[in-house]
């Protein structure tokens, strides 16, 4: 066996979409002759937390964790935000009116704490990390981000080890939709340390093709070999035993978080519409929210003639969000209405898969999520405001669902490729190439 040192922010306890990657990986490598070994922090700030998760650490897994000095206490003084609110620091809203102390905050995030607000942690991580490859004898690096301040301990154990590192990528670094609007300075300073952790990176694995293509675009100059796409994935070791027994009321489900500009708004349009039309009645329809919902959100359910045909399941364990998957008729996915759409692929979206339910998207025609519901056959994409789309797809698998017939038929052969297994026997067949069989 082989160790790998794996430096993670976002780490059970945490919850959220963002632990997964990693959690598989240090499920799997071990199969494939890799031992990981995790720095990850003791005190970290995270949107959702999720224990359960903490039983899928494998229990001889070392799991270092070192203290991170976290701003997000005073950020929330400051602004006035409860103290036990989850807080979202990449939430898109359409929203331009923000308090004065909001926007003092916010000036300071993105002037000061570059690359990210977890920018603390290399005031111990690095230390750290040091001690544990040499009592460990670690042959490898591997970094997951965002944040990319992991990337940034990860070079600097690289600079002074030598070691091959692999830098994870799950979105792009600067220019993306979640990133800070920084004046020229901070800006300058945060694309430098993104170019310098691609250049000085062995091999950067990314979650989504689009990370790559934007990468280079920004870097010319860079080296297209030694970049890897590997997708992210589902387990369907995950999957609980759910009795398998008939809605009363056709029940579209949406996992996950729904705020700002992520808002089903053309969902409850297409309901409406079916009623208006005479296809069922409220009472025969279900829209179910699995996570966390901004007031936002709310506000325009609320507003909705159906707003009793929405069922709203605050944030669940893992294990439990997946059951609700499998209790559903059919799984809406948004994706984010944003210059970078068309290379968005959420993570979801293969649990989504796995479950083997009919997606419906609200993704660009052209989008990567688009190409892979038509590659697997698993569902629809409907362009983002398209009422008329989104009301005849549903109500084709409406009527499906009430004459008892299949909702679709998807390709379970191109599906089973995106098992989170395989994805680690690529991890530990590149760091075999890296370090030496």
């Amino acid at each position: 066996m082989k160790n790998l040192l794996i430096i993670a922010y976002y780490f059970p306890p945490s919850g959220g979409p963002g632990v997964q990657r990693v959690l598989k990986n240090v499920q799997y490598l071990p199969e494939f002759g890799w031992n990981p070994i995790v720095l990850t922090v003791s005190n970290g700030t995270f949107p959702a937390r999720d224990e359960s998760l903490l039983a899928k650490v494998p229990p001889d897994t070392i799991v270092e964790r070192t203290h991170i000095y976290e701003p997000y206490d005073l950020y929330k003084k400051f602004t006035r935000t409860n103290a036990s609110a989850a807080l979202d620091v990449s939430v898109l809203t359409t929203n331009a009116e923000q308090s004065f102390t909001k926007r003092i905050a916010n000036f300071i995030r993105s002037t000061f704490f570059i690359p990210d607000a977890r920018i603390g942690w290399m005031l111990t991580a690095p230390e750290r990390g040091r001690e544990l490859i040499r009592e460990h004898g670690i042959h490898a690096l591997y970094s997951s981000s965002p944040p990319y301040t992991c990337s940034l301990i990860a070079r600097s154990l690289k600079r002074s080890t030598g070691l091959p590192w692999i830098a994870g990528l799950r979105d792009p670094w600067t220019e993306f939709l979640t990133t800070p609007k920084r004046w020229w300075l901070p800006r300058m300073i945060d694309r430098s340390l993104e170019q310098s952790v691609l250049r000085e990176a062995d091999l950067v694995e990314c979650a989504w093709q689009g990370i790559i293509t934007d990468a280079l675009r920004k870097y010319p100059s860079l080296n297209p070999g030694k970049f890897l796409h590997v997708p992210n994935g589902y387990d369907s070791a995950d999957f609980p035993t759910v009795e398998h027994t008939r809605n009363t009321r056709f029940t579209i489900t949406y996992s996950g978080s729904l705020y700002g500009l992520r808002n089903p708004g053309i969902l409850l349009r297409a309901m409406e519409r079916l009623v208006e039309l005479g296809e069922c009645t409220p009472s025969d329809i279900l829209f179910r929210c699995v996570g966390r919902v901004g007031d936002d959100v709310l506000s325009s359910i609320a507003q909705s003639p159906l707003r009793d045909s929405v069922e709203i399941i605050p944030y669940v364990p893992h294990a439990e969000s997946i059951a609700w998957l499998l209790r559903s008729d059919a799984l809406l996915l948004i994706v984010d209405d944003a210059k970078e759409s068309n290379e968005i692929v959420p993570g979801k979206v293969y649990e989504y898969l796995g479950v083997m339910k009919p997606v419906v998207a609200i993704a660009p025609a052209q989008s990567a999520v688009a190409s892979l519901l038509r590659q697997t056959k698993a569902g629809e994409s409907i362009e983002q405001g398209d009422a008329d789309a989104m009301t005849s797809v549903i109500t084709t698998l409406y009527r499906r669902w009430k004459n008892k017939t299949p909702l679709y038929e998807p390709i379970h052969s191109e599906i089973t490729k995106y098992e989170r297994r395989e994805a680690a026997r690529i991890l530990a067949k590149t760091l075999d190439g890296m370090v030496g069989e």
